[in-house]
């Protein structure tokens, strides 16, 4: 109790705050800084990089502080969110002259990764996405919130499902029932940021009323999700955080959105991986998304990712975009006219968020006004085209000339970056603010009289007016000339080179001066937040104009990628053909040196005749590329793109399956084997009738034998199965070739080659037939493998092939008599291939180790003869 008597006010106040959020760092604010106290100062020091001090906390012991300047507020806060924390700012909510007793503080804002409207920590091509997930019984329901855009979708299905989804959007932050931590952990993963939330917030009733409540509405059937109970749980849970996290102005949230699975390509997490849409899985690599974004606007730039996650399965909706795409191909110049004026709409989502939560700055309320004036031009521009083809983007444009004519009436030009500084409402708006800035500044200009006739009065030369907080306007005096001072002048401040001095002419002005002052700037607070408030009366039509200039950019985008990469548009037809003629990898062939030309490729696939095609070929060759390139040009076209071709006839697919290259899983005793295996189960468990399945190298994990049985097995089975999926498979194990003529719809291709003086050369293109070479060897020296290692292998090449010629069969283990000669033979072999080793020896390029590795080989030779 000693210790509680003597603890102070502001630290009691303190620790009142800090014991309702517990597990957040909590900046208090005090004075002009924002304080951190005990463990919370530890964290913010090491992660701030500032200094760490301690201070008496009322009685003899001591606790940690660490601070910074609440100006600095912007560039700290984004990183200690960065750095994963979860920061409670604590302001001071009155005026400190208001009171005699301590000022009254509280919780402002509780930011977390995934609920900030900070633009220091928002990626602005982007989106920064809430999620959460309730785990029912068998089916997962998650939400997905944007606080930053007002973005805000659910969906449920499979665990599979929403680890896709998971992946696809994701979010910064997720959000879990506390009793089912270790559930969720096993399911979703360490990986995630997440936070629990009590087991009360994920209830149906409780959900289901924070929603209607939200939305203002009876039930939820306006939204289509009413059936969906777990995916509606999660989404309460979310607006319940926001809540709890003192987001309370969430108009911008408008709507709430179904994602059906049955309305897009299914795409597992290993598929999106291993196509690399979004991340390349090498360090210097390039995803696809780094491709083919030609976006001018964020809203464009974070639509389009939204759209490559999600192809499309409705071929009325992928034929509209593709010709609105023909038609801005058709027409560049007046395209680029349009992409002009997109570049100076700014991020319109995240103003209205902004607008919405009263958040909004002078400057960007400006920039809201460059939007709308682009709204308008690109809505009058679009109109007098009168194309079918833009029908549905102009229809849904809606102009709002009177909102920006107030902005425009209302707000300077260049208006200074807080309200509270002044400067930001136009003269002629408002009559007495006028006159306040009029009293203002003729109060200044009599300072500068006043200044010049006691100069001339006193013979003061360097006299000057100035002003500071402390007492206000005075009068400074150099030392040489304090001789010359009225007495009637007060003394109020001695420097080392000079005095200050008060009057009472000064303070009479400046009493007007600061009270004019003061009150100008209430007023322009007054007209600024009116402004707002009437801004915010549009938030609605707002949010409509930003989508809709967001789909506007993105098929402008397609449209100067197809210009510029030479991209055809694709026919999208009924059935289930994939007929693509010289197709390109898009990532691959941008990523070629000058003057390497891509080679372009014709496959062709169906459930009839070619539902499997088996690619052999040496390693880089192009089989990997071959097999990517036929996935990434579908889902291009079905998310409306023109694709990397000549021409493309392509039925539509509902899942794409990817399995291409190996990763170890060793944090989770997962091998290659095992990790290849899971995968490859998990396709042939979800197959369908318009799937397309890509497997490369399928069975290299395990030993020769093993791989190729696995590789046969798999392959009849998806030619055997009802779904006939069509299928691409690249092998090694070229007695797979020997299934084309067992099995009808299984045709043999290879990625040709070209040998010349022992030089290979890769021609990289896909011609019938099998092939017998992997030329692994060869590669192996491309890739800098030591001159005795190639050397080596090429002899155990050649016996293993003369072994299987003579005996049908090859044992590596048991090398042939080339290698087993008699050093005594009278026509001494062993001496001439002794020879041979010595005559291949580059004396130039042989480094020490290799030196001694061929001497240690002709010695075992020498000492086995």
């Amino acid at each position: 109790m000693a210790g509680k008597k003597s603890e102070t006010p502001l630290m009691r106040q303190y620790n009142e705050i800090k014991s309702k959020h517990p597990d957040a760092l909590l900046l208090f604010r005090v004075g002009d800084f924002y304080e951190t106290f005990g463990q919370d100062a530890v964290k913010t020091s090491k992660t701030l990089d500032i200094v760490l001090t301690k201070r008496a906390n009322g009685s003899a012991s001591e606790i940690e502080l660490a601070g910074f300047p609440h100006h600095a507020l912007d560039t700290y806060l984004p990183k200690l969110v960065k750095a994963g924390h979860r920061v409670a700012i604590c302001d001071q909510l009155e005026d400190p002259k208001a009171t005699k007793t301590i000022v009254k503080r509280g919780v402002t804002e509780l930011v977390t990764p995934g609920v900030t409207l900070n633009d220091q920590i928002l990626k602005s091509g982007s989106n920064n996405y809430l999620a959460a997930v309730h785990m029912g019984k068998d089916i997962h329901g998650v939400a997905f919130a944007d606080v930053s855009t007002g973005d805000f979708v659910v969906a449920e299905g499979r665990p599979e499902y929403i680890q896709k989804l998971i992946q696809s959007f994701g979010p910064s932050e997720v959000l879990y029932n506390r009793q089912k931590r270790n559930n969720f952990f096993e399911v979703y993963g360490e990986r995630l940021y997440s936070y629990a939330l009590e087991d009360w917030v994920f209830q149906s009733t409780t959900a289901k009323e924070s929603l209607t409540r939200h939305f203002n509405t009876v039930n939820l059937k306006g939204f289509g999700i009413e059936d969906l109970e777990d995916a509606t749980i999660a989404a309460g849970a979310i607006l319940h955080y926001l809540r709890e996290t003192e987001h309370h102005r969430l108009e911008h949230i408008t709507a709430v959105s179904r994602l059906a699975e049955d309305h897009h390509v299914w795409m597992d997490r290993f598929t999106i991986r291993n196509l690399e849409l979004f991340h390349s899985n090498s360090p210097d690599g390039v995803a696809l998304i780094d491709i083919i974004d030609r976006t001018v606007s964020p809203m464009g730039a974070r639509l389009l990712k939204r759209w490559l996650a999600l192809p499309l399965k409705t071929i009325d909706e992928i034929q509209r975009r593709h010709t609105a795409v023909a038609h801005f191909v058709e027409n560049p110049h007046w395209s680029e006219e349009i992409r002009d004026v997109l570049v100076k709409v700014h991020d319109l989502e995240r103003l209205v968020s902004k607008l919405s939560t009263g958040r909004i700055l002078p400057r960007e309320l400006n920039q809201l006004k460059f939007g709308l004036q682009a709204i308008g031009e690109i809505h009058e521009t679009l109109s007098q085209e009168n194309a079918e083809a833009l029908h549905h983007l102009q229809s849904q444009l809606t102009p709002i000339p009177e909102l920006l004519a107030r902005i425009a009436e209302t707000i300077e030009d260049e208006p200074s970056v807080h309200v509270q500084k002044g400067g930001v409402i136009r003269t002629g708006v408002h009559e007495e603010l006028d006159e306040l800035r009029s009293l203002m500044k003729s109060g200044r200009d009599h300072l500068e009289l006043i200044q010049k006739r006691e100069c001339e009065r006193t013979g003061i030369p360097t006299l000057k007016i100035a002003f500071n907080n402390v007492f206000g306007y005075y009068l400074e005096v150099r030392n040489t000339h304090k001789d010359k001072v009225p007495p009637e002048w007060v003394r109020k401040q001695t420097l080392v080179s000079a005095e200050r001095y008060i009057t009472d002419e000064l303070k009479e002005y400046e009493s007007k001066i600061l009270g004019a002052e003061e009150r100008s700037l209430a007023l322009e607070g007054q007209l600024y937040e009116e402004l707002v408030r009437e801004c915010a009366k549009y938030l609605s039509t707002l949010k409509k104009n930003a989508r809709v200039l967001a789909e506007l950019d993105v098929l402008l985008g397609f449209s100067s990628l197809a210009l510029k990469e030479n991209y055809a548009r694709p026919e999208i037809v009924e059935g289930d053909t994939i007929d693509i003629v010289d197709g390109r990898h898009p990532v691959i062939e941008k990523r070629l040196h000058a003057g390497e030309q891509y080679v372009a490729n014709n496959v062709m696939l169906n459930r009839e005749d070619q539902q499997i095609i088996m690619i052999t070929g040496p390693n880089m060759s192009g089989k990997s590329a071959l097999l990517r390139q036929t996935a990434l040009i579908s889902l291009l076209a079905q998310m409306g793109s023109f694709v990397p071709a000549k021409e493309a006839r392509l039925g539509l697919l509902d899942k794409i399956f990817v399995r291409v290259g190996a990763s170890d899983n060793i944090s989770q005793g997962e091998s290659t084997f095992m990790v290849e295996m899971t995968e490859t189960a998990s396709i042939l468990n979800n197959l369908s009738e318009n799937s397309l399945i890509l497997l490369d190298e399928i069975g290299r994990g395990t030993s020769t034998y093993d791989g190729i049985s696995i590789a046969w097995a798999i392959a009849e089975y998806l030619h055997e199965h009802p779904t006939k999926a069509k299928t691409l498979f690249a092998t090694h194990y070229h007695e797979l070739n020997e299934m084309a003529n067992l099995f009808p719809r299984i045709a043999n291709f290879n990625v040709s080659v070209k040998e010349l003086d022992k030089e290979v050369i890769f021609l990289r293109k896909l011609v019938p037939g099998g092939s017998a070479h992997s030329f692994g060897i060869h590669v192996a020296g491309m890739a800098g493998m030591p001159k005795y290692v190639v050397h080596k292998a090429e002899k155990m090449l050649a016996d293993l092939e003369s072994t299987r010629e003579k005996s049908g069969k090859a044992d590596p283990s048991k090398p042939s008599g080339e290698m087993q000669m008699s050093f005594f033979q009278l026509d001494d072999p062993l001496l001439e291939e002794l020879r041979d080793d010595i005559k291949r020896v580059e004396i130039d390029t042989l480094t020490p180790v290799e030196a001694l590795m061929i001497l240690n080989e002709m010695k075992k030779k020498l000492g086995e003869a």
